[in-house]
C-alpha cells in the first residue's frame, strides 16, 4: 500500500491537460488530417492501400466487398471506426473528387449532388490499376515497415509511390491548429516538372510553373488569377478564383438560356440548383423563368431558361457572385515532411518526391543486386556441381543424411552452405546437358543484371534516368488532357441592379422613431395616406412614391448614416407598422431619423452639408459616404459628434453648383442668429466634425438651421420662429446681414427679464404656405394661418398662437 502511495503524483489541471492535449494534437497531426509529402497519403488512405493489395485485391482480380475489405483494415492496420474507414475508401473512388482515383467501386459510391454512398455489404471494391505504381515494390524492402497497433503484423510508414501523388490527387484535412488544402493536378504535366526538376535541380519557379501552369481539377471549371497560382506555389498560401463552365444559348421566342457544362471543385450540384431556383421564386433575379437539371450519363448539364428580352449576361454575372457557380479556391499546401507538418511550395513537393523516388529506386536496386548475387552465387555452384558430377554424387551417396551430405560438400570443393544446399537439393533431371547451358545462360544474365544494378548504385545520373523511364511510362500508360482552363486575371463582376429587380413604383415611409417600410401602390391607395400603422407619438420623417432601383439614405440624430436600396425593403401593406431599423443596424435608445434622401442610382456628384446641436457644420461628398460591404448590419459614420450629449440637427443635400452659392442661417435656442456663406465651410470626409458655425453661449445650443440655394433666397425672404412659449412670428431673412461663420450671431428676439422666450425652431415661410401645423409635447397639433401672422422685425417676440398650459409646449413644425 505504501509503494502505490508512492506512485501517486500531484499534477496541476493545467499541466495535465496541456501534456495530454499537446500528445494529442501530435498523433492527429501525423496520424490522421495530413498526407505525407512524399506520396500524397493520410495513414487511413495508406492502410486502405496497403491492406487491398496485400489481400490480392487488385485491379486483374475480381472485385470483393466493400466490408470484407474494411473488416481487415479496421482489424489488422486501423483501430478506429468502420465508418471512417470507409468513407475514406469511397472518397478515394469519386472521379469528382480525384483527378486519379485509386479505388474502383462497383455500386453506388455517392454523386456529386452529395448523396451518401450505399453502404459498404452492398458495395464491391478493388484498386484501380494506378494505385499499383503506389504499391509496385513494395515488397523490396523499399520503404520502412513498423509494427500495426497489436503487434502482431507490419505495415509502411509510407508506399513507393512512383506517381506524384500528393500533387496530382491533392488533399484537405483539419487537425489540431493545422488545415491542408492542397488541389488536384495534372499528372503529365506534374511527372513533366519532376523529371525538369531532376535534369535542373537549381529551376525556378518560373520555370515550374511552364510545366504545371496551375491545378487540374476533376471537375474542370474556369481558373482565373494567375497571381494567386503563382503565389501558392510560392509560399503554399494563395487564392484564385474557380468559375463554372457555361454558354448562353438562343432559343424560339426571343429567349435565351443558361447551360452549365462544368462546376467548380466540391460544389454540390443538387444544393446550387436549389439556390438558383430559390433566388427565381424570391425574386432576387428578375429574369429566370426555369432552372433544370439536365445531367445524365453523357455527361453534367444545368440549364437556367430566362424570360423574354432577359439580360442573360447580367442575370450570369448575379449567379457567378451569388452562388457557387463562382467560388473562391484558398490554397493552403501542408503536408507532413520530416515528421512535422510544413507549409510547403510547388519545388519543395517537387524535390521531397524526387527524393523519395530516388530513395527507392536505390533502395530497390540494393535489393534486386543482392537477390542476383545470391542467386549467381547457387548458379556457379550448381555449373561447378555438374562440372564434377561425378565425385559429388560419390560424396553424396556416400553421407549418412543430408545435413552430412552438405558438410562433406563444404569440406572437400569448398562449396559455401548455399551453393551445398542447392547441390543437395537438385532433382535428378535436371543433370542433362540442357540444363548445364541453361545455367550458363543464366549466369551471363545474371551478370548483365548485377552490372547494370552496381552502375546505378554508382551513378546518380543512371539513377535519375531510371527514374525518369519509369515516369514516362506512367504518363504513357494514363494519359489524360487538362480540364481545368487558366485564364490570366479575376474577372470582375459588375452587375446592373436592373438585373436583380423589377422596377416599379412603390410607397416608402421612413418614421422618426425609425420604422421603415414599403407597400405597393394599390396597397397604399386602398388604405390612405393617414392610416400609415405607426403609433400616435410617431410621425413620418419620409413618405414618397419612389421605384424599387432608387436607392435610400437615411441620416439619424446619432450621426449615423444608414443605406437602403429601395427593392431590399420588405414589401408588405400600408396599414402595417412597418420594420425598426434597429433590428438590422441597431439604434440608441435616444436615436432617431433626422433626414432621409432617395438617389437614382449612387453616382451622384453632390454634397451633404450637417450641422450639430453644440454649433458644427460640415461639408461631406456623396462620394464619401458611398454604402461599404456591411451596410445591411451596421450603419456608417456622417459626422463625428465633438460630445456625447449633442445631436445632429440638420441634414442638406445640395449639387455642386447650389453648393458653391448657399448661404446659411443658424438660430440658437437662446434667441441667437448668424448668417453666412456655405463657401466658408470646408468639404472634410466622412468620420471629421467639422468647424464651427456659431460661437456659443455655455448654456445654449444650435436648434434650427436654414441652408438656402440662391434659387430658394430669390423666391422666399421670410423666416417663421417658433418659441417655447408658444408665440410665432415672421420675420425677414434680409434683417440678418450677412457675416462670418463661428461669430456670436444677432439677437432675434426681445429679452424679457421674466419668462424669456426660447427659439423652439425657425422655419423657411414660402408662397405656397397657407398655414403650418404646429405639434406639441402632450401630442396636441395646432394649425397656424402664416396670412394671420404679421411681418416684425428683430426685435419683437411674435403673437401666440397656442396656450401651453392648455395643450402643452410646442416641440416642431410639421
Amino acid at each position: 500500500m505504501a509503494e502505490d502511495t508512492q506512485k501517486i503524483e500531484e499534477l496541476s489541471l493545467e499541466t495535465v491537460m496541456g501534456e495530454r492535449f499537446s500528445r494529442y494534437s501530435k498523433y492527429i497531426i501525423q496520424e490522421r488530417a495530413l498526407p505525407d509529402i512524399r506520396d500524397g497519403l493520410k495513414p487511413v488512405q495508406r492502410r486502405i492501400l496497403f491492406a487491398m493489395n496485400q489481400d490480392g485485391n487488385t485491379y486483374d482480380h475480381a472485385f470483393r466487398k466493400s466490408a470484407k475489405s474494411v473488416g481487415n483494415i479496421m482489424g489488422n492496420f486501423h483501430p478506429h471506426g468502420d465508418s471512417s474507414i470507409y468513407e475514406s475508401m469511397v472518397r478515394m473512388s469519386q472521379d469528382w473528387k480525384l483527378r486519379q482515383p485509386l479505388i474502383q467501386m462497383h455500386g453506388n459510391n455517392g454523386s456529386m449532388d452529395g448523396d451518401s454512398p450505399a453502404a459498404m455489404r452492398y458495395t464491391e471494391a478493388r484498386l484501380s490499376k494506378i494505385s499499383a505504381e503506389l504499391l509496385r515494390d513494395i515488397d523490396k524492402e523499399t520503404v520502412k515497415m513498423v509494427l500495426n497497433f497489436d503487434d502482431t503484423t507490419e505495415e509502411p510508414t509510407v508506399l513507393p509511390a512512383h506517381f506524384p501523388n500528393l500533387l496530382v490527387n491533392g488533399s484537405s484535412g483539419i487537425s489540431a491548429g493545422y488545415a491542408t488544402e492542397i488541389p488536384p493536378h495534372n499528372l503529365g504535366e506534374v511527372i513533366d516538372a519532376v523529371i525538369y526538376l531532376m535534369d535542373h535541380p537549381d529551376a525556378n519557379l518560373e520555370a515550374l510553373i511552364k510545366f504545371v501552369p496551375g491545378p487540374d481539377f476533376p471537375t474542370g471549371g474556369i481558373l482565373q488569377g494567375v497571381d494567386g497560382i503563382k503565389e501558392a506555389y510560392e509560399t503554399g498560401r494563395g487564392r484564385v478564383v474557380l468559375r463554372s463552365k457555361t454558354a448562353i444559348e438562343e432559343m424560339r421566342s426571343q429567349r435565351e438560356q443558361i447551360v452549365v457544362t462544368e462546376l467548380p471543385y466540391e460544389v454540390n450540384k443538387a444544393l446550387l440548383v436549389k439556390r438558383i431556383d430559390e433566388l427565381r421564386l424570391i425574386k432576387k433575379v428578375d429574369g429566370i423563368s426555369e432552372v433544370r437539371d439536365e445531367t445524365d450519363r453523357t455527361g453534367l448539364r444545368i440549364v437556367i431558361e430566362l424570360k423574354r428580352n432577359a439580360d442573360a449576361k447580367g442575370i450570369l454575372n448575379y449567379l457567378f457572385k451569388n452562388t457557387d457557380l463562382q467560388i473562391s479556391y484558398n490554397f493552403n499546401m501542408v503536408a507532413i515532411s520530416e515528421l512535422r507538418p510544413q507549409q510547403i511550395g510547388l519545388k519543395q513537393a517537387l524535390t521531397a518526391y524526387i527524393a523519395h523516388q530516388r530513395d527507392v529506386a536505390t533502395k530497390r536496386t540494393q535489393f534486386d543486386l543482392a537477390k542476383a548475387q545470391k542467386r549467381q552465387h547457387i548458379v556457379e555452384g550448381l555449373i561447378r556441381a555438374l562440372s564434377i558430377l561425378d565425385e559429388v554424387i560419390r560424396i553424396i551417396r556416400g553421407s549418412k543424411n543430408k545435413g552430412d551430405a552438405k558438410q562433406n560438400l563444404i569440406t572437400e570443393y569448398q562449396f559455401s552452405e548455399v551453393q551445398a544446399e542447392a547441390i543437395v537439393s537438385l532433382q535428378l533431371y535436371r543433370l542433362t546437358n540442357t540444363d548445364v547451358t541453361a545455367l550458363e545462360a543464366e549466369h551471363q544474365e545474371l551478370s548483365d543484371k548485377i552490372a547494370s544494378y552496381q552502375k546505378i548504385l554508382g551513378d546518380p545520373k543512371t539513377l535519375d534516368r531510371v527514374i525518369t523511364k519509369e515516369l514516362k511510362q506512367i504518363k504513357h500508360d494514363f494519359p489524360g488532357d487538362r480540364l481545368t482552363t487558366i485564364e490570366q486575371n479575376v474577372q470582375s463582376l459588375n452587375i446592373d441592379t436592373s438585373v436583380m429587380v423589377t422596377a416599379e413604383d412603390v410607397q416608402v415611409l421612413v418614421s422618426h422613431d425609425g420604422y421603415l417600410k414599403r407597400s405597393s401602390l394599390r396597397s397604399f391607395q386602398a388604405t390612405g395616406a393617414d392610416d400609415n400603422g405607426l403609433k400616435a407619438e410617431d410621425y413620418p420623417i419620409f413618405m414618397e412614391t419612389v421605384n424599387t432601383l432608387d436607392h435610400l439614405f437615411i441620416f439619424t440624430t446619432k450621426g449615423n448614416l444608414i443605406y437602403r436600396p429601395i427593392h431590399e425593403i420588405e414589401d408588405g401593406k400600408w396599414k402595417e407598422m412597418g420594420q425598426h431599423l434597429s433590428q438590422d443596424v441597431g439604434l440608441d435608445n435616444d436615436e432617431s431619423v433626422l433626414a432621409v434622401y432617395t438617389f437614382k442610382d449612387l453616382k451622384q456628384t453632390g454634397q451633404f452639408v450637417l450641422t450639430t446641436a453644440d454649433g458644427y457644420i460640415k461639408q461631406v461628398t456623396f462620394e464619401s459616404l458611398l454604402p461599404g460591404r456591411t451596410y445591411r448590419t451596421r450603419p456608417q459614420q456622417a459626422i463625428k459628434l465633438k460630445d456625447a450629449s449633442t445631436h445632429v440637427i440638420d441634414v442638406r443635400y445640395l449639387l455642386p453648383d447650389e453648393a458653391a452659392f448657399a448661404e446659411v442661417y443658424a438660430f440658437t435656442y437662446g434667441a441667437l442668429a448668424l448668417h453666412f456663406s456655405l463657401s466658408d465651410v470646408p468639404v472634410v470626409g466622412a468620420k471629421a466634425a467639422g468647424v464651427k458655425a456659431i460661437n456659443l453661449k455655455d448654456d445654449d445650443h444650435v436648434v434650427s438651421v436654414l441652408t438656402l440655394t440662391s434659387e430658394q433666397l430669390a423666391q422666399h425672404d421670410t423666416v417663421g420662429i417658433l418659441t417655447q412659449r408658444g408665440a410665432f412670428k415672421k420675420m425677414a431673412l434680409s434683417e440678418l446681414p450677412l457675416s462670418n461663420r463661428a461669430r456670436r450671431g444677432l439677437l432675434v428676439l426681445r429679452e424679457l427679464k421674466r419668462q424669456p422666450h426660447r427659439i423652439v425652431t425657425a422655419h423657411l415661410v414660402t408662397a405656397e404656405d397657407e398655414t403650418l401645423q404646429i405639434t406639441t409635447d402632450q401630442n396636441q397639433t395646432v394649425a397656424v394661418k402664416i396670412v394671420d401672422v404679421p411681418l416684425n422685425d428683430r426685435y419683437s417676440n411674435g403673437s401666440f398662437v397656442l396656450d401651453t398650459e392648455k395643450i402643452g409646449t410646442p416641440i416642431r413644425i410639421n
